[in-house]
């Protein structure tokens, strides 16, 4: 089971809090999104998950092994963890198929036949020889989404990963994301401020605020159930109800 456990973390930057005794449990295959306002932590979260940060205190276990606690720091690039940045970070000078079969073990001709297969799933196996900058946007998240599942990590995580493309791309692209993953069987934490992203891409809303977890659940249930008002008032649209959300969640059901 790649379940994934954040249990009582605490991070400061010089005096300031950035998250507050934080827990928080990925389960086996599903998929996380965490969302909530600006400051209140996510990226933080998401780096100290994937090693690129390590936290003031607490502890992360992957599995059944512990990555990080106070006496103890598995590095970035050992705990069979892929990271999907807002940025893309292709490599501009290797061409498509070169960019996703980076860094795969295993022979010449294996790191090209699991590379072929996902360019076949994501709809890009048409671009094998192109370069990043011959493609679209669109298609260079596919190939960043590619290039990260490549390895086959027990977890991925994904840090607004569609924020830079344009509405009718976002449209697309989640609900060709959300299937992927699932038939991947992969567990996934995404981060993004976009509501409209995370309700049709997630099993799991986990609502941030003021460093750690206000709220965990299944979408219509924080949709329609908000525990309090400071969580309630981020789904309500300008005409007081809900009726909008509640056509997103439709929209992932169909």
């Amino acid at each position: 089971m790649n379940n994934l456990v954040v249990k009582s973390v605490n991070h400061s930057y010089l005096d300031k809090k950035i998250l507050n005794d934080l827990s928080l449990e990925l389960i086996d295959g599903e998929i996380t999104c965490l969302i909530g306002e600006s400051g209140t932590g996510k990226t933080t979260l998401l780096r100290i998950i994937a090693g690129l940060e390590r936290q003031t205190s607490g502890e992360i276990i992957l599995g059944n092994e512990i990555i990080s606690n106070d006496s103890l720091f598995k590095d970035a690039n050992k705990r069979d963890i892929g990271l999907v940045l807002q940025e893309r970070a292709l490599f501009p000078h290797l061409k498509v198929i070169e960019n996703i079969s980076f860094g795969l073990e295993g022979t010449k001709k294996d790191r090209i036949k699991r590379s072929r297969e996902l360019m076949e799933t994501f709809k890009i196996l048409q671009y094998e020889n192109s370069y990043p900058h011959e493609i679209s946007s669109g298609e260079q998240q596919r190939v960043a989404l590619a290039r990260a599942l490549a390895p086959s990590p027990k977890v991925l995580l994904m840090d607004e990963p569609f924020s830079a493309l344009d509405r009718a791309l976002k449209f697309s692209l989640r609900m060709d994301t959300r299937k992927i993953l699932k038939s991947e069987k992969i567990t996934v934490l995404m981060v993004s401020h976009d509501y409209n992203d995370a309700l049709v891409v997630a099993d799991k809303l986990a609502i941030m605020s003021e460093g750690k977890i206000a709220q965990i659940g299944p979408p219509k249930e924080v949709v329609l159930n908000p525990i309090n008002k400071e969580i309630k008032k981020q789904f309500v649209c300008e005409t007081g109800d809900m009726l909008y959300w509640k056509s997103i969640l439709e929209e992932k059901n169909q």
